[in-house]
């Protein structure tokens, strides 16, 4: 905040983790101005929505119980009281929330203060207009005392908005004296210990003089610290704190959190992004496909006990149908039960009673538990579209969706809502591809059986895990912002990670909650010695929906 009254400084930059009081240094930065310098004010929101909710949430409540703002912002209840939602009047200025992804609203009337909140969440482009940071400083060019403010928790290195940035700033961290031996350190996480297996005890150590800090040396320490630059000072000004430095986090609150993080990579991205306050930098851009088959294992005829649910993805062609079935257990676990090509033309309907026969059959498990089929996703896009719309619009209820693949980054992997806007006015999902292949590349990475761990069966042909693998990321160049595009390795077929995306989604779709599922297996109970005979008990089912009787010959197979 007082990097932002400096008349030197143009704009501030606050990389940060979440929960450090960002929200709150913007909320004191619109009260500043209104109260003691006025001036235009532009606060730019990653959406709409959420503009509208830090309006009510936040900002009328300062208003109404700050009383050097109270008389500045009149009632929206008066008339002609130039207050809205979006657009606050003020003696001397005027105060504009908007949406990154709203153009209008980034290229109207001349700012001298732009507050930009949670950059690296807003989209690519604000519509056709190009990159809405870039519009709004555009914004504040016709003032020679204007004010720039980023704010983001970061996201990926090397496409975090918020990191470029602050790489362009004088670059300041928060220096604290260890209490024991008065060195002055930046809190890194490296330098948080504990025993194994035990976070609770988790401390801070001194890399200098290696002794633990307690809870309330830490906070002294930070009570005593400074900011220091560690790049030349260019106009810009930008700062970097971690969730270590909370006075509301704890240092075992923070391992413990790491621990239960660190079960996948989804789970600890969102760790170091959020508590550490730092990007992340993925792993690699393909997997292996060897040591995928390597760790192949033998199941049997029935299927493992950890499947609970099970969903299959279908990738529709001009001459047959590619599924997979996959299983699901607790914390995504996965295992790929079947993967079956149905050769035969889609527009007939042979091949749509093959696939029925495929997802109305039960599945046996090893403790003797039934588990039906809960969602299908039927791939729509590019080949015989109208017949997918015309198998999946009657069986909407038994929730096979008709979907269609969408890249580029933001989209959830299962949309909020469905689409009708198509020829046959047919449910249509549009599925966030990208987030989907993350995540299961991510997973592919996992070498220990758990959460997130895929299975695969030994008899699956190799064919099918270089399907699996087909593609890569790379980074292009649009509109002049780095953006990361999934391709297709040349003289390769995806069909195997299309179907696998698909079955994702369509999990996805069902909201499981996975701590709703018990143990399945039926104990064994001695009866007494004179009790009657008892016929057996019949076997546990585990399904969401309940699905039609099996009819018609079985074409379930595990290989290709």
């Amino acid at each position: 905040m007082d990097a932002i009254s400096d008349p030197d400084i143009v704009e501030v930059v606050f990389m940060k983790s979440a929960q450090v009081g960002a929200t709150e240094i913007i909320n004191n930065i619109v009260g500043f101005h209104v109260a003691q310098d006025p001036a235009p004010i532009l606060i730019v929101m990653p959406t709409l929505e959420m503009g509208e909710a830090w309006s009510k949430d936040r900002l009328a409540p300062m208003l109404r119980d700050t009383p050097a703002l109270r008389d500045k912002v009149k009632d929206p209840r008066a008339r002609d009281s130039g207050n809205t939602l979006l657009h606050k009047i003020f003696p001397g200025g005027h105060l504009t929330i908007c949406g990154a992804n709203s153009p209008s609203s980034l290229a109207s009337r001349p700012i001298r203060v732009v507050l930009m909140d949670e950059v690296d969440r807003y989209p690519p482009s604000a519509g056709s207009e190009g990159d809405p940071v870039a519009l709004a400083t555009k914004r504040s060019t016709t003032f020679w005392n204007r004010k720039r403010i980023l704010t983001s928790t970061p996201t990926v290195k090397g496409y975090s908005r918020i990191e470029l940035a602050f790489e362009q700033t004088d670059q300041r961290r928060y220096y604290v004296p260890c209490p024991h031996c008065d060195e002055m350190q930046v809190l890194r996480w490296e330098n948080v210990k504990w025993p194994a297996n035990e976070p609770a005890k988790a401390a801070y150590h001194c890399p200098e003089c290696g002794v633990a800090w307690s809870n309330v040396d830490r906070a002294a320490a930070i009570r005593l610290g400074e900011w220091r630059a560690e790049a030349p000072f260019n106009g810009r000004a930008g700062f970097h704190l971690s969730e270590l430095y909370s006075p509301w986090s704890t240092i075992p609150d923070i391992a413990s959190a790491f621990v239960t993080a660190k079960a996948s990579p989804e789970t600890l991205r969102t760790f170091i992004n959020t508590t550490l306050g730092e990007t992340w930098e993925e792993q690699g851009e393909r997997v292996d496909e060897t040591g995928l088959m390597e760790r192949a294992e033998e199941w049997g005829d029935t299927i493992p006990n950890g499947v609970l649910v099970i969903t299959i993805g279908v990738d529709t062609q001009d001459d047959r149908l590619e599924l997979e079935i996959v299983g699901w257990g607790r914390d995504e676990e996965s295992w790929s039960l079947g993967y079956q090509v149905l050769n035969g033309d889609p527009s007939g309907g042979a091949v749509w009673t093959q696939l029925d026969e495929i997802r109305n059959q039960e599945f046996t498990r090893a403790d003797g538990a039934r588990v039906k089929v809960s969602a299908v996703c039927v791939d729509s896009r590019g080949h015989q579209t109208q017949a997918v719309y015309k198998y999946c619009k009657p069986r909407f209820g038994q929730k096979v969706y008709a979907i269609a693949g969408m890249g580029g980054p933001g989209r959830l992997v299962w949309p909020q809502r469905a689409s009708k806007n198509n020829a046959g006015k047919v449910n249509l999902f549009l599925i966030g591809v990208d987030a989907a292949k993350d995540a299961i590349y991510a997973r592919l990475r996992i070498m220990t059986a758990g959460p997130g761990f895929c299975h695969f069966p030994k008899d699956r042909a190799a064919d099918w895990f270089s399907q699996l693998t087909a593609e890569t990321v790379h980074t292009v160049f649009k509109k002049g912002f780095p953006t990361r595009v999934w391709q297709k390795k040349p003289g390769t077929r995806n069909e195997g990670l299309d179907c696998r995306v698909y079955a994702y989604a369509a999990l996805q779709s069902l909201n499981v909650a996975w701590s709703r599922f018990r143990d399945h297996r039926v104990p064994a109970v001695t009866p007494p010695a004179d009790a009657p005979p008892q016929p057996p008990a019949p076997a546990p089912q585990v399904a969401l929906h309940s699905a039609q009787p099996a009819r018609g010959r079985r074409v379930y197979s595990r290989g290709i």
